[in-house]
This record gives structure tokens, C-alpha cells and sequence, in this order.
């Protein structure tokens, strides 16, 4: 069998709350949950799984690749929200996209503090 992805747990301090972001925004289907979990499954089967741990969270990075029409689906909601973007890591250019590697991008922060990345074309 090839390697391949199957899940990740981002912590998040209202688990329900972090997981209907994530899903509203990326337009994804509720998934069954159980336990701790509040899951949310992305097309490819991949598992992201959202639970509130007992200690301090830090942030993370996690980055989506999307399709061009989602992409700007995805950011009219940031907009439409007043969600603070960047078009860099750095957060040294708010309220913008780039337009790195031949498409675009977006960084935002989940209600978590988690640091989320839309791309539309693949870094390699």
C-alpha cells in the first residue's frame, strides 16, 4: 500500500464552532463525529478531526489547496465576514491575495488562532 494521508486533530478551543468555520467556509459536508471529535472530511477521504485539548493551544499552519472558483467563493466569505486576511505569512499585507506560484493565495486566522492558507496552485 502507498502512503497516503488519512487524518489530523487541530485543537480548538469550541470544537463544533472551529469545525462549521472550516466547513462553511470550504462548502464541506458534516461528517459523523464521536467522543472529542468534531470531523470534517475533505474529498480525498482525509479526516481533519477538531478537539478542545486540556492545555494552552499554539498555533499551526495548515494550508488547503482549492480550485480556482471555490478559492473565490472562500474569499468572498472572508470578505462578506470581516475576517482579518494577509496575502503573506509575515501578515504584512492585510486585505490582500498573492499571487504566488502561478495562482493565488489567502492567509487567515480560524477562531482558534490557527494560521489557514487557501492556495490555488501547488507550491511544487
Amino acid at each position: 500500500m502507498a502512503v497516503t494521508f488519512n487524518h489530523t486533530i487541530i485543537a480548538a478551543k469550541d470544537s463544533a464552532e472551529s469545525a462549521r468555520f472550516f466547513r462553511e467556509l470550504l462548502e464541506l459536508p458534516e461528517a459523523p463525529s464521536w467522543g472529542p471529535f468534531v470531523n470534517v472530511q475533505l474529498a480525498d477521504g482525509v479526516l481533519i478531526q477538531f478537539a478542545a485539548p486540556p492545555v494552552e493551544i499554539q498555533m499551526q499552519h495548515y494550508a488547503f489547496l482549492v480550485d480556482d472558483e471555490l478559492f473565490e467563493r472562500a474569499y468572498a466569505r472572508l470578505c462578506d465576514q470581516g475576517i482579518e486576511h494577509w496575502a503573506d505569512p509575515q501578515m504584512k499585507r492585510p486585505g490582500e491575495t498573492n499571487t504566488e506560484h502561478g495562482g493565488r493565495g489567502v492567509y487567515f486566522k480560524d477562531p482558534a488562532g490557527h494560521a489557514f492558507e487557501l492556495i490555488t496552485r501547488p507550491y511544487l
